[in-house]
């Protein structure tokens, strides 16, 4: 089922949906930082990471609070880090963009937290260098979860589920081909697992532009790490990027690609 939005019920849910998008931002910066710390996200109320007082409700207002307080904490007066006020903003924005790209239908809510997932593991993967094996397994229930809304049929879905395979399994020998060669870890396993989710998601020819894009925001980042800092990056970030380019411009990609090998419509 489809509601197609106009006009000024557009506008309001579009502010709805950034304002809870940048809601979600914060809980998804504040459960990358307890992952990576080995804690549980799920239990417990938010506090400094600093101080470790308890926050309230005026120090949680996303996007706000950070501004108000000049990215301090009130208690301690500690610095928030900056990626607290820029993830909520990110979330926002892409929650907006979701309802504008796929309309209030089960796609837009199902890709909207596919994003959310490619989010948090992008967070978790820059301060660890470690996908989460939890963010795979919600990648593909959210996925699944939705197939009775999509009206795909078996024919779809098996070519879904024998992308993901191929992709994983392919990404699996190119990388422990890469590892004998180099003699050190190439790809790491739980960007095999990822690339094995996006298949799921963009299908055979959406993946490979996934797989391209992602090859070449990766060297751009690793590349602009090292000028700033001399460090290296992790893949996930660029992989996750390379999937949301994909999740809402794939189909110009595609259609232009298949053009070309005069496979178009």
């Amino acid at each position: 089922m489809t509601i197609r939005l106009g006009g000024a019920f557009l506008a309001y849910c579009v502010a709805v949906a950034a304002l809870f998008g940048a809601a979600c931002g914060s809980f998804l910066t504040c459960a990358a930082g307890r992952i990576v710390a080995g804690e549980s996200f799920l239990s417990g109320r938010s506090r400094c990471d600093s101080c470790g007082h308890t926050l309230g409700v005026r120090d949680l207002v996303p996007v706000l609070s950070w501004l108000f307080l000049r990215g301090r904490c009130r208690y301690c007066g500690a610095k928030v880090p900056a990626r607290c006020l820029w993830t909520e903003l990110l979330c926002a924005a892409v929650a907006a963009a979701c309802l504008l790209r796929f309309d209030l239908t089960a796609l837009c809510l199902r890709n909207w937290l596919f994003l959310c997932v490619l989010l948090l593991l992008s967070l978790v993967d820059w301060d660890s260098f470690e996908i989460p094996d939890g963010c795979h397994v919600a990648a593909v229930l959210i996925w699944a979860a939705a197939l009775p809304f999509l009206g795909w049929g078996w024919r779809e879905i098996g070519g879904r589920l024998l992308c993901g395979l191929v992709y994983g399994g392919a990404l699996l020998g190119v990388s422990l081909v890469l590892d004998k060669l180099l003699g050190r870890d190439s790809l790491g396993g739980g960007d095999i697992k990822l690339f094995a989710v996006v298949g799921l998601y963009l299908g055979f020819v959406g993946s490979l532009f996934a797989v391209i894009l992602a090859c070449a925001l990766g060297l751009l980042l690793t590349a602009l790490r090292r000028a700033a800092r001399g460090e290296s990056v992790p893949f996930g970030p660029a992989i996750a990027m390379a999937t949301a380019v994909m999740l809402f411009c794939g189909d110009f990609f595609v259609n232009w690609y298949l053009g070309l090998l005069g496979l178009g419509a």
